[in-house]
């Protein structure tokens, strides 16, 4: 017909060479060395020869680890939320408020990742896992938003708190403008002070959103498990946070990566400023704690959530390279070290296995 012989002229048109010459990076063949977590001129559609290992391992364990939240029955959750007396005022308050945050954090962390932080990474083998952490952070949405219609909340109520909450609004601004300006097309590393941005950009979404931001909701929905009570709920904050954890761990190895491939970043200004970044993070989850938890609940208080943020920072601190900032802290919630550990045939909460295929490979930190 007509139509298949212009469809057929159309490509007798086509510019092969033009075409490639459009695609990231140089047309050779990949070499290792030439492979760079910044700035590389490789050509990007060529996973192999891996230089990041560890980063293609990441991948692998979370694929593995892979869950769905309907997977986990609420039907307990539902009767305890329904209950005149099931739950106390305080309880109702750090759930609510943990969803509350939850639901719209890892829509941030999402877009930075989709919309800037894919762009600006120039290593295919961590370009397989950030997709994979973007799918994870949308799996992680959609339980929170399971939790929510479960439970019958006010949805238009609980995903705008983090505008009608200052502790939450406080948090989301202060994430918000770290990718203000690597989520702008225009905007590319190359330069020093651009690749600094990228950098901030890095330690404020791995190490301070999910490495600090996440861990006072968790330690509290995580408590009322414990206790057997909300454990649908708990369940999923289980597996959300194991996730997080290899998030964590992930963007500290390509934070350190970033610093060895390029030492001149790691200037005494900018150990100054990743300092100053995840100090304010944890005064900002002190300040949420103390919202969150106005009277002591759930065997913790706000004093005992400071110490554990505070013994937190350290690590996030030592494992970027720089120093505590919170001598002598340490951790106030040792069950919490055991909740982390996969190595473990039950559920924490006794409701399903949770040990995945290669879960006992996972770190969490």
């Amino acid at each position: 017909s007509a139509a298949v012989a212009r469809a057929k002229a159309a490509l007798d048109q086509l510019d092969i060479q033009e075409g490639l010459d459009e695609l990231e990076g140089s047309a050779a063949r990949v070499q290792v060395d030439q492979k760079r977590m910044i700035n590389a001129r490789a050509d990007l559609n060529q996973l192999v020869p891996f230089k990041y290992d560890w980063a293609w391992q990441k991948y692998l364990d979370g694929c593995a680890n892979h869950w769905m939240p309907q997977e986990v029955n609420m039907n307990a959750d539902i009767a305890l939320w329904k209950s005149a007396d099931g739950l106390t005022e305080d309880e109702r308050r750090i759930v609510m408020r943990n969803l509350g945050f939850f639901s719209t954090a890892d829509s941030l962390v999402a877009n930075n990742l989709a919309l800037a932080v894919y762009r600006l990474i120039t290593n295919p083998e961590c370009r397989q896992y950030i997709l994979r952490q973007a799918f994870e952070e949308a799996i992680h949405t959609h339980a929170y938003q399971y939790c929510i219609e479960s439970l019958g909340m006010d949805e238009g109520e609980i995903f705008n708190m983090y505008h009608e909450i200052p502790s939450v609004a406080k948090k989301a601004s202060w994430g918000l403008k770290y990718t203000r300006a690597i989520s702008d097309p225009q905007f590319n590393t190359g330069t020093v002070e651009t690749d600094k941005e990228l950098l901030r950009n890095l330690i404020a979404y791995y190490c301070v959103l999910e490495g600090i931001f996440f861990y006072c909701g968790f330690t509290q929905i995580l408590s009322m498990g414990r206790r057997n009570k909300m454990t649908g709920v708990a369940e999923q904050f289980q597996y959300i946070l194991r996730d997080e954890s290899m998030h964590l761990n992930f963007g500290i190895d390509v934070i350190n990566q970033i610093k060895i491939e390029n030492p001149h970043l790691w200037d005494a200004q900018m150990k100054d400023e990743a300092t100053q970044m995840i100090l304010q993070g944890t005064q900002l989850e002190i300040e949420y704690a103390r919202d969150t938890m106005p009277r002591g609940v759930l065997g913790m208080n706000a004093a005992m959530m400071e110490d554990y943020l505070k013994f937190i920072a350290n690590r996030r601190l030592t494992q970027i390279g720089l120093k505590e900032e919170y001598p002598g802290t340490s951790n106030p919630f040792p069950w919490m070290s055991e909740i982390m550990d996969l190595k473990k045939e039950k559920n924490f909460f006794e409701t399903r296995v949770i040990e995945y295929q290669t879960g006992g490979a996972l770190s969490w930190d």
